[in-house]
């Protein structure tokens, strides 16, 4: 084997290792099974000489259970931590395979063994709320900040909070979390795939409200040595924390001053680091004024200690050496999650602090009925795409198959190592990634066609094609990357999550197109001898003139638009969804489960509107609510329906809130905004790789698909087929693929004719258009149909959700690929008023002749 091949064959298994390996185990296992699993079977000795007895770790695996069925503890997780605290259970010594040595405290060694246990024994790639429900907590703005708070204050304290509380949850990697305000002074926030049991420590870190403070100590008083009677006025006694070499923690009080010398307002931003001891520590990075203030008080204080203070806990009291002005560090017994919860926590600072007012189990959003139908939808799409791709191209199909399935393996491998969640709409968006993901294996399979067609032997078709096509696949899905990256930059929630999958998956079907798919092609041909890859050819080249068409196509073409545009006017009142509006949310009480689904088909059978059905389980107490959430004003006419299409459930009332949006309005202006930068960095990105009017031709046809089929959707769904006309959450996911499927489309073209006009200086633009739409016209045509495969399943075997999203790419399909011949390449030849000379004379790098270099 070639060396060539070999470094691309060892390339690729090593990823693919990797993104295995992160995936695994698919499942979550049970963490009482992993947790005894993972323990030693067998006696052995400790290097101090202690004799480790297995039959002891069953002992305190059934004293915790037992706790657990007695309800003295929600889960296994937190039996054992408390256990180990009050009976002193050293568990490191049960698992001798994970180093923890270093950590001297056995309560801290225990907590972050039970957590790395937990942790290992949970699935990487996390379900979303709609496939298998998560926690919720709702949290009040507190009593206190309330009577000091008017109207407009309160309102917008909360509307900051909730902006504070995505950032954290960033932070923590937690994606795809629900936030929204109920009512007029709480906010609801819903975790994929967590557990309140088991993972306390989220909440706590989401309800701090993170004060900093920086603090004198009194000079010469020991609150060790001092009579409370003369205790000194304007200080209070706080405990510092250290740890002794044995582990045991010792706690030295202080007297601080009770008046802050400075505040958190002063720090521009935190970090986590290790220190010189190995532990962990928080950098504090000023602001340029309070550089300004930190050094002022720094300078008063040479010689004496600074008290740095944590809502209301002393972490350091370090001695000030030096006057400090741009940096400090926070100190302290800090694990490197602890580190980096409480450097989250200080970017993010709570301006009134929140307190939990109730905390649930949420059920999956989308019933079992839907859930299944749409996963099965997926499969058929996936089977369809594969189906397709083999009967066409018989080994070169296969060989496209394989590349596709890698490509999805390294996108779920790399979603899974971020923390990424997984919901129902990202299921489809990966089976749409498989059927784009053939895209450029259609592209490098129809050039190798056409060199054969011109006399070139199998190798020399391989060697050339990879060579033409490989600027092509680049210049496509780099221009797809740029609003990739602008929607990272720009965007927040959703539209932030959905920009990292696309930038994923870009990179991703670059790799696999370049590389895996040329490793295997090249160990066909030239180290395996076969002759024939490609196998049918249904769409041989012809000569069309499809700028007979152009006008009447482009006329007819933005009147659709204009009526789409004209029909959201109409019915904007409408058309967004409980995601975007927010509602009413009525919490019920019932006799009889039924089922979701049942209660959703039943809503909509009756036409009650918008109506979102959701069980949750609330935290120390056995007993389950239904809540729905409708349109504002609706909850009770909807409630009167389900009674009486479920009488036997007997639902009752127990209470009505008002929801805010969970795709806040900030949300939705940064997705348009980023959109928006997304048109002008291709634009750029274009006339800088090709010429300015292949920018504009680029632009205006992506403007053309997006409002084309935001028009299609609203018009289907006020004539009430097809679809429910409803924009929701994902419906933001699926016309931001549209951009990219319009780009790439529209750049494959664009690539086509600049190449025509190198190889053709003697013919005319529209010539050369025409001809250039002519030879990529196949590829569109498979590219469009191994995509629709993908899409059309979903739409038919799918539910909910899945019909509306996967409707709106059929559209966006049809709409790119018509674009790119119709719209992007006659915005091109008008541009340049049809002369060749003005996109030559345009171009940033002139093209030379062989007449006109050999004249010089």
């Amino acid at each position: 084997m070639s060396g060539n091949i070999l470094w691309k064959f060892l390339l690729t298994a090593l990823i693919l290792f990797w993104c295995v390996t992160s995936i695994t185990p698919l499942k979550d296992r049970p963490f009482e099974d992993y947790f005894v699993d993972q323990a030693t079977s067998e006696n052995y000795q400790l290097d101090n000489g202690d004799l480790v007895d297995v039959s002891d770790f069953t002992s305190i695996v059934e004293r915790a259970q037992a706790r657990v069925d007695a309800k003295k503890a929600p889960s296994l997780f937190i039996a054992l931590r408390d256990l180990g605290v009050e009976e002193e259970i050293d568990y490191a010594k049960y698992f001798p395979e994970i180093e923890l040595k270093d950590v001297a405290n056995r309560n801290k060694r225990n907590d972050i063994l039970l957590k790395y246990l937990l942790t290992s024994a949970q699935s990487q790639l996390r379900l979303g709320l709609d496939l298998k429900g998560g926690v919720g907590v709702t949290l009040k703005i507190d009593e206190k900040a309330q009577s000091e708070l008017n109207v407009y204050e309160q309102e917008e304290q909360l509307k900051d909070a909730i902006s504070i509380m995505r950032d954290r949850l960033d932070g923590q990697g937690v994606a795809e979390p629900v936030i929204r305000p109920v009512g007029d002074s709480a906010i609801e926030i819903q975790l994929a795939g967590l557990s309140t049991k088991d993972n306390p420590e989220v909440i706590d870190v989401i309800k701090k409200p993170a004060r900093l403070e920086f603090r004198k100590v009194h000079p010469s008083l020991d609150p060790r040595t001092t009579r409370k009677s003369d205790y000194p006025v304007g200080y209070e006694v706080l405990y510092m924390e250290s740890e002794a070499n044995d582990g045991q923690t010792i706690e030295t009080p202080m007297f601080i001053k009770r008046i802050p010398e400075a505040t958190g307002e002063i720090v521009d931003r935190a970090f986590a680091s290790q220190n010189q001891t190995g532990g962990f520590q928080i950098n504090l990075v000023m602001t340029d004024k309070g550089a300004d203030i930190f050094r002022n008080v720094t300078e008063k204080m040479v010689g004496e200690p600074l008290a740095i203070v944590l809502d209301g806990k002393l972490y350091s009291a370090p001695t000030i050496q030096d006057v400090l002005s741009k940096n400090a560090q926070i100190t302290g017994r800090f694990t490197q999650r602890e580190a980096l919860d409480l450097a989250n926590v200080l970017n993010n600072p709570l301006a009134i602090e929140l307190q939990v007012d109730e905390m649930y189990e949420v059920g999956p959003s989308l019933a079992k009925g839907s859930r299944d139908s749409s996963i099965n939808a997926a499969k058929w799409g996936a089977i369809f795409v594969i189906g397709f791709m083999i009967l066409y191209y018989f080994i070169g199909g296969v060989v496209a198959v394989v590349s596709a399935l890698v490509n999805v393996i390294i996108v779920l491998g790399v979603l899974a190592s971020l923390g990424a969640t997984l919901t129902l709409p990202g299921v489809a968006a990966l089976v749409l990634t498989l059927g784009m993901g053939v895209d450029a294996n259609i592209l490098i399979f129809e050039r190798i066609r056409e060199e054969l067609r011109v006399g070139k032997s199998i190798k020399n078709a391989v060697v050339l094609g990879f060579q033409k096509v490989t600027s092509t696949i680049v210049d496509a899905n780099v221009t797809t990357l740029i609003t990739a990256a602008i929607l990272i930059w720009l965007g927040t929630g959703p539209v932030k999550g959905f920009g990292v999958t696309l930038a994923i998956g870009i990179c991703a079907s670059i790799f696999c197109a370049l590389v895996v798919t040329r490793f295997l092609v090249d160990l066909l041909v030239f180290r395996l001898g076969v002759t024939n890859i490609l196998g049918l050819s249904l769409f041989p080249e012809k000569a069309l003139d499809f700028f007979k068409f152009r006008k009447p196509a482009f006329i007819v073409s933005w009147l659709l638009v204009l009526a789409g545009v004209v029909s959201v006017v109409v019915h904007h009142k409408n058309i967004m969804g409980i995601d975007f509006t927010g509602g009413d949310e009525m919490t019920l009480s019932f006799d009889q489960r039924v089922e979701s689904g049942e209660l959703a088909q039943a809503a909509e059978s009756l036409e009650l509107g918008e109506v979102n059905p959701v069980y949750q389980t609330l935290i120390g107490e056995d007993r389950e609510v239904l809540k729905i959430q409708t349109r504002f004003g609706e909850s009770r006419n909807v409630l009167e329906g389900l009674q009486a299409a479920f009488p036997e459930a007997n639902f009752e009332e127990r209470g009505i809130n008002q929801i805010g949006a969970s795709v806040s309005s900030n949300i939705q202006l940064n997705a348009l905004l980023s959109v928006l930068c997304a048109l002008g960095g291709i634009m750029l990105y274009v006339a800088f790789r090709f010429e300015v009017g292949y920018g504009v031709g680029a632009v205006v046809a992506t403007i053309h698909d997006v409002l084309m089929t935001i028009g299609v959707f609203v018009i289907c769904g006020a004539l009430g087929i097809f679809v429910s006309g409803q924009f929701t959450a994902p419906m933001l996911a699926a016309i931001l693929m549209i951009v990219g499927y319009s780009i790439n489309d529209t750049i494959v073209v664009f690539d086509r004719i600049r190449e025509e006009l190198e190889l053709n200086p003697g013919t005319t633009l529209r010539q050369i258009i025409n001809m250039a739409i002519s030879r990529v016209f196949s590829r569109s045509l498979l590219t469009s149909i191994t995509t629709l495969l993908a899409a059309v399943s979903l739409y038919i075997f799918g539910a909910g959700v899945i019909n509306d999203f996967s409707f709106v790419f059929i559209v966006g399909i049809i709409t790119g690929t018509f674009s790119s011949i119709f719209i992007a390449s006659p915005v091109f030849y008008w541009w340049h008023k049809g002369d060749r000379r003005h996109v030559e004379e345009r171009e940033l790098t002139p093209k030379k002749y062989e007449w006109e270099s050999s004249k010089a």
